[in-house]
């Protein structure tokens, strides 16, 4: 049997190691919750916004998240290539990042707003048309990933090789154009 909570909100509540397996939370919010180490394998979350949670090395295995919004959290670590893909959607709002794994996904028109993404790993992923306005993505890898039509234009600290990966039509600044041509290692002032 699923447990099954409806537009309820839960503050403060420490969920880490437990086994959420199997739940559908639907309208749910989440405020300053510990999900460190969290099994959620097969659990749904429709509509949800988790705000200055600790959602650390969770156990995202045929996960759903649907229309989820991420404030402030910390996501290190997280594998979100084990998601379900069908409805998968999310934002991140000042969210870290770091270590995350977005392999193979598609999660076109994506907003990654103020987002700390170091190391990171968006390998032969789909981002078309996402955002990365404000996020620092020092040493994220794109490799084979479509990011046609992403903007990167406020985004710092990327570096990828273009032939390596699909960009027709991605959005750049100026002073953040040195990041795909590190692979020539020529110097620019």
């Amino acid at each position: 049997m699923t447990n099954i909570f409806d537009n309820q909100t839960f503050t403060n509540t420490n969920y880490s190691g437990k086994d959420l397996s199997g739940c559908e939370y639907d309208s749910c919010i989440f405020k300053g919750c510990d999900f460190t180490k969290t099994n959620l394998t097969g659990t749904d979350f429709i509509d949800c916004i988790f705000e200055r949670c600790e959602i650390s090395l969770v156990k995202f295995s045929e996960t759903g998240l649907r229309d989820v919004v991420f404030k402030e959290c910390k996501l290190v670590g997280t594998d979100f290539s084990r998601c379900k893909e069908l409805f998968l959607s999310f934002s991140f709002e000042k969210c870290n990042l770091d270590y995350a794994s977005f392999q193979k996904i598609k999660i076109k028109k994506t907003p990654f707003r103020g987002c700390s993404v170091k190391e990171t790993d968006f390998s032969g992923a789909d981002l078309s048309g996402v955002s990365f306005a404000g996020c620092d993505l020092t040493r994220a890898v794109f490799s084979e990933t479509n990011i046609e039509n992403a903007d990167f234009r406020t985004a710092l600290n990327y570096s990828f090789d273009p032939e390596m990966n699909r960009i027709k039509g991605a959005k750049f600044s100026l002073t953040g154009i040195a990041g795909l041509l590190t692979k020539y290692k020529i110097e620019i002032d």
